[in-house]
């Protein structure tokens, strides 16, 4: 478990952390942060993609705007952390998550995961770059924004069915302009249901989903 620094096409630099499997590896996976920066859960979900084989990198994207920054998940912190979307530099996230790309690249082919912002990331990366055999994005409302957008490789798309920011309308709208993508909804779950730091943690939900993002990766990349 290794602490980077990356630079971006654009000159950017931005950390990252990094998992290595501990044998040969199956292929690379990026990993997209949540609006709370690359903190615990964010490494958490590198580690266990290393231990199922894959070489995981997860760039800091608010890196942009404050170095370092990680949070928890009280309402305060919340509040602090959905200040770093009020403009969101979509460009910016492109570049890291490139540079985040390469260096998995080393490992083979390469997938992409992420959460909440990093969802939107993982299906926008998919539309951008020809690099990523596979992504799945988890509970990115803003999907809806570039649903006219269509991706290089398989994606799947993961949905809380009682999302209060994600409205059943919305993921309605991008099943019907992206069809060719698998679009999961979870009865009963909602926003945030897959980070077990967090109150909105659905475990039934999270397994199903995680199994269905490594089914994925293993079948387009390891």
């Amino acid at each position: 478990m290794t602490d980077l620094t990356l630079t971006a096409a654009d000159g950017h630099t931005l950390g990252a952390y990094r998992a290595d499997p501990t044998g040969a590896p199956r292929g690379g996976i990026v990993v997209i942060q949540e609006i709370f920066g690359v903190n615990s859960h964010i490494r958490s979900v590198c580690d266990r993609l290393a231990e199922a084989g894959y070489v995981a990198v997860a760039p800091a994207l608010f890196d942009r705007t404050e170095r370092n920054f990680q949070s928890g998940y009280s309402s305060e912190e919340i509040e602090h952390a959905r200040s770093f979307i009020a403009n969101p530099d979509w460009e910016g996230y492109m570049h890291d998550t490139d540079a985040a790309r390469a260096v998995a690249a080393e490992a083979g082919k390469v997938g992409i995961i992420g959460f909440c912002l990093g969802g939107t990331v993982a299906f926008l990366a998919a539309t951008r770059f020809e690099g990523f055999a596979a992504s799945s994005g988890f509970y990115g409302g803003a999907i809806q924004k570039f649903a006219d957008a269509v991706p290089h490789c398989p994606v799947q798309l993961h949905y809380g069915e009682l999302d209060q920011g994600i409205p059943m309308s919305n993921v309605d709208e991008v099943r019907a302009k992206r069809p060719e993508c698998d679009i999961y909804v979870y009865e009963g779950a909602g926003h945030g249901f897959n980070c077990d730091a967090r109150g909105s943690y659905d475990p039934a939900a999270a397994k199903k989903a995680w199994a269905r993002s490594m089914d994925l990766f293993n079948q387009h990349i390891g």
